[in-house]
């Protein structure tokens, strides 16, 4: 018996197109065999890929739960991300990026290397040192990625915390890391506003004991600061020490296994997790999978959506991209301001080719309307990925037609801000792809579907868990090593060695993953387990239907009860037929068993300023308990509403 009930059935299949097989990085199949016979070798020749100071002299050591790779050697990310592209690349763009606003801007490696060697320099100035941690609290600018690429030239270990976080937020994570240096901004903008980053900042930092400085980049000469205070000689501004500070800067030999960054992600205790990733395996990792995974080719412009803050923008906006050589874009702000077109019109004006966003924009596109899309030119685009959560087919099938022509392939990918890098994905050259399905483990990766007692599941439900460590998967939770053993490695006793991903997974009859989303989203509903993912899939397949999330509720006889919360498309109003309409639509796709209880239609959904939809929230008004935490919602005013309709449709 499986451990999640399997559901849906999705037919649909797309092949590689002969002309992008042809030229693809990656065309020959036999890949998967090779790296699956000796996952240490695959690993080292990818590897070789960088440039290293000292070679390693052992691959790995692992002592579940703990790994080392590449033991002895010794490297830097900035002259992997910079300097080794200058001989070739030196004029070629590194950076492209667009505020809000409009405003412009474009870096080259050459002017790249400038900036990161200056800024490497007046962090010396100001006190910081190999080892030492220095948290970022910026918006989407260069400055963000030329700060990142700095620390990691002297040594200094980045904690980056995203923009829209709350001052408690970005004080908890600077108190855990004890960082020595903040750096920050005046304002950002979003959706047509001024952020007060400074303002925010300064809040936090008076009960920072730890920070000695704190860096302000000023966005535009003569904007004001929001409102905020400049408290000398704590305080300087970015143009100010970057205007005395060299362009050259020695790089530090960094070992494979030093420290170079904590990412701060949500714990299920509401304490945050500083997952902590190391400088040679995370960027043999974060380098490989970017060159395949997006058939990386040298005149690509690559355009990841995600912020700095999220562990996608630290692998697929600045390290992953820039140990290729490629040229990423950087947008700031909102996908619908001015207008809800804002990402067709920056992929036609910048030429983009490769676009990675997630299901959640996706979704929200579809709802908004396949005309934002038709009035722009997007012929230059070649693939399109996903990140964040799973996609549902229809929405895959949205992407691929109304934004890549049918002609682009779509490269699903599952990963987490623990694993690094991208772990199951296809390769666009190679593998047949299925709407919904994150396909297979990629080369040099072990993944597998078990059940409750470690057992392999060949064909149905159950838990993702990765057998066999990988190069860029996280090393320790930041001064807390007991809970990074018992929260990745405690879910099968009897094997200290697997991985548990927190996710549930299905796996078809030609063994394709297809993600179910966290095991706490997996419902009971009379002794049936099912996966949140399925019905929602369902239920953003009725052509009324925009975006959907379902939650379960405490039901007296069939244990817990479902709860859709319904999106609809432009044009499309909602009724009581509807709602009976889309109980009878999950009925008909995947059975009497997944009917919604409840269905409640709403203009917006909770969401994180990432995209994420916080089902919490949702589990919360289903169950007509107080909210929990708010803080990290892009528009709290969202939840205040939904629970009124829901109690006013429970009355």
């Amino acid at each position: 018996m499986n451990d999640i009930d399997v559901l849906l059935d999705e037919r649909r299949r797309f092949r590689p197109a002969d002309d992008f097989r042809q030229h693809a990085v990656v065309r020959d199949p036999s890949v998967y065999e090779r790296a699956a016979a000796d996952p240490e070798a695959y690993w080292a020749a990818r590897a070789r890929e960088l440039d290293w100071f000292t070679p390693w002299n052992r691959v790995m050591e692992w002592t579940p739960p703990h790994v080392k790779w590449f033991l002895g050697g010794t490297l830097n990310v900035s002259v992997n991300c910079v300097d080794r592209h200058l001989a070739t690349r030196r004029d070629k763009t590194a950076i492209l990026w667009e505020g809000e606003p409009g405003d412009r801007r474009t870096l080259t490696y050459g002017e790249l290397s400038h900036e990161v060697n200056r800024c490497a320099n007046a962090l010396r100035t100001l006190g910081v040192g190999r080892g030492d941690r220095v948290a970022i609290y910026l918006p989407l600018v260069p400055e963000a990625a030329i700060a990142m690429l700095a620390c990691t030239r002297i040594g200094a270990i980045h904690s980056v915390v995203f923009g829209g976080f709350s001052p408690d937020s970005l004080r908890d994570r600077i108190n855990d890391a004890g960082a020595k240096l903040l750096i920050t901004g005046d304002i950002g903008y979003r959706r047509g506003n001024p952020v007060p980053l400074k303002r925010n900042a300064d809040t936090a930092v008076a009960a920072c004991l730890s920070i000695e400085h704190v860096v302000v980049v000023q966005r535009t000469p003569g904007t004001p600061a929001a409102g905020a205070a400049f408290h000398a000689p704590r305080d300087v501004w970015w143009h100010d020490v970057m205007r005395h500070a060299s362009p050259d800067c020695v790089p530090e030999r960094m070992d494979a296994e030093d420290v170079l960054y904590i990412l701060y992600t949500s714990g299920t205790t509401g304490r945050p997790k500083g997952i902590v990733h190391t400088t040679g395996g995370y960027l043999t990792g974060v380098a490989a999978t970017t060159k395949d995974v997006f058939d990386l080719h040298e005149d690509d412009v690559f355009w990841c959506t995600a912020d700095v803050g999220w562990v996608t923008g630290h692998s697929y906006v600045v390290y992953g991209p820039l140990a290729n050589g490629a040229t990423t874009m950087l947008y700031e702000g909102a996908p619908d301001w001015p207008d809800k077109d804002r990402f067709w019109a920056l992929c036609e004006s910048h030429r983009v080719t490769v676009l990675y966003t997630a299901p959640t924009a996706i979704r929200a596109f579809m709802k908004w309307g396949d005309a934002y899309p038709a009035r722009h030119d997007l012929s230059r685009l070649r693939l399109l990925g996903s990140v964040g959560e799973p996609i549902n087919p229809e929405a895959w099938i949205w992407y691929r037609r109304h934004i890549g022509g049918d002609r682009c392939p779509v490269v699903d990918t599952w990963w987490q801000t623990e694993t690094g890098a991208i772990v199951i994905s296809p390769l666009p050259g190679i593998t047949e792809t299925k709407p919904g399905s994150a396909t297979v483990a990629l080369p040099g990766y072990s993944a597998e579907l078990l059940d409750r007692g470690g057992k392999v599941i060949p064909v149905g439900g159950g838990f993702l868990a990765m057998t066999r460590p990988w190069p860029s998967m996280l090393r320790t939770i930041w001064g807390d090593d007991a809970r990074y053993a018992e929260t990745y490695f405690s879910k099968w006793p009897q094997r200290p060695d697997l991985y548990f991903a927190g996710d549930g997974a299905k796996r078809d009859e030609d063994a394709y993953f297809w993600i179910l989303g966290r095991v706490d989203d997996v419902l009971n509903v009379a002794g049936h387990r099912i996966g949140t993912m399925e019905v929602e899939s369902v239920l953003v397949s009725h052509p009324a239907v925009a975006e959907a999330a379902v939650v379960g509720r405490q039901h007296d006889i069939k244990g817990q009860a479902l709860a859709a919360f319904v999106t609809l498309r432009a044009g499309r109003q909602s009724s009581n037929e509807l709602r009976d309409e889309l109980r009878r639509h999950v009925v008909d796709k995947i059975g009497a068993i997944a009917r919604p209880d409840d269905v409640l239609f709403t203009a917006d959904l909770p969401k994180t300023r990432s995209g994420k939809i916080m089902r919490r929230l949702l589990r919360d008004i289903a169950e007509g308990r107080a909210l929990g935490d708010t803080t990290t919602l892009a528009d709290p005013a969202v939840v205040a509403g939904l629970k009124e309709q829901y109690e006013s449709m429970e009355s």
